[in-house]
């Protein structure tokens, strides 16, 4: 039983969880679990939405969106990067953001299969992301729009999105209408006080935090770079609005508070959404009210951004 006080809702997710095991230690075995896992809290489609895989050059991507003919000049759309530690997870594993979204706004998403860490660290992730970002920029498919576009991520899809902003300004290119980062990672350092004080919180320790970390950035250099996390940079001027969401117990709960002051104290909007009462990994948990109010709440900043 958790030391936290978790609604009932949401503690029965929680103990869900711990019932997917790896058969070992291996990488494999963890991925094979963390897929079987989302599987197993993803609801049922949206019945009014069409599921489209696409192969990308040498990426996969999974492309969402209501049925029916596109409004003019495109479905306003979501660039959606997943969560996992950067080494786990694909388009088996995060369907539950996209419908959850899908619900609620006419919009579509095009979710990125991008390489995963240890094999490919930073910055391939975040190339990945680019080049599917850049793709719908020049307007590949004719049936999205090419300037009503927003970019989103849960944890270490965060850092991407995140990065993502960052990579665009240092090249000078536009910025996303909006960046919604949900429960970020934008720090490999321990410095936090929500890293201590929620060291051994549910679905996410800091120990386990800190070995994602040094698979993605295994070295100083890249562990300082502003495009790999977010929080290096000395200015967030420049970059796009923010919706950054973080839970009440989580131990990245002071990184997305710090990166909010970050970007109002260059005169960037920036929201923010605190989950009370959920831990990291909550939006797994559909049905919990704090998990439901959250979704809400990213999808009025969307709706604001880009309808």
């Amino acid at each position: 039983m958790s030391v936290y006080p978790l609604v009932s809702t949401l503690q029965a997710y929680v103990d869900a969880s711990a019932r997917f095991l790896p058969r070992d230690d291996s990488l494999a075995a963890r991925r094979a679990a963390f897929t079987e896992a989302c599987r197993y809290f993803t609801p049922p489609a949206p019945a009014h939405l069409l599921i489209d895989d696409q192969r990308q050059g040498a990426l996969q991507v999974r492309l969402y969106r209501p049925a029916g003919a596109a409004p003019q000049g495109g479905w306003p759309t979501v660039l959606y990067l997943h969560g996992g530690g950067w080494n786990m997870g694909g388009h088996d594993t995060h369907d539950w953001f996209a419908f959850a979204l899908a619900k609620r706004l006419p919009i579509a998403l095009v979710a990125v299969d991008y390489r995963l860490a240890p094999e490919y660290p930073y910055p391939a992730p975040l190339e990945d992301a680019l080049d599917v970002w850049h793709h719908l920029r020049d307007g590949h498919w004719p049936d999205l729009s090419r300037e009503r576009l927003a970019v989103a991520g849960d944890s270490a899809g965060g850092t991407l999105a995140a990065g993502l902003c960052v990579a665009l300004r240092e090249r000078g290119l536009p910025q996303p209408c909006l960046q919604a980062l949900v429960y970020p990672v934008l720090s490999a350092r321990p410095h936090f006080p929500s890293m201590h004080a929620h060291a051994c919180a549910p679905m996410l320790t800091t120990a386990g935090l800190m070995a994602s970390l040094a698979g993605y950035v295994p070295d100083e250099i890249r562990q300082r770079d502003p495009q790999a996390l977010a929080l290096e940079q000395v200015s967030a001027a420049g970059l796009a609005p923010a919706f950054i969401g973080v839970a009440q117990w989580d131990p990245l709960f002071d990184q997305g508070r710090a990166y909010v002051a970050l970007l109002q104290q260059a005169g960037v909007p920036a929201q923010l959404h605190i989950g009370e009462g959920l831990v990291h990994a909550s939006l797994r948990a559909s049905g919990v009210a704090g998990v439901e109010r959250f979704y809400d709440a990213i999808a009025a900043a969307l709706r604001a951004a880009l309808l």
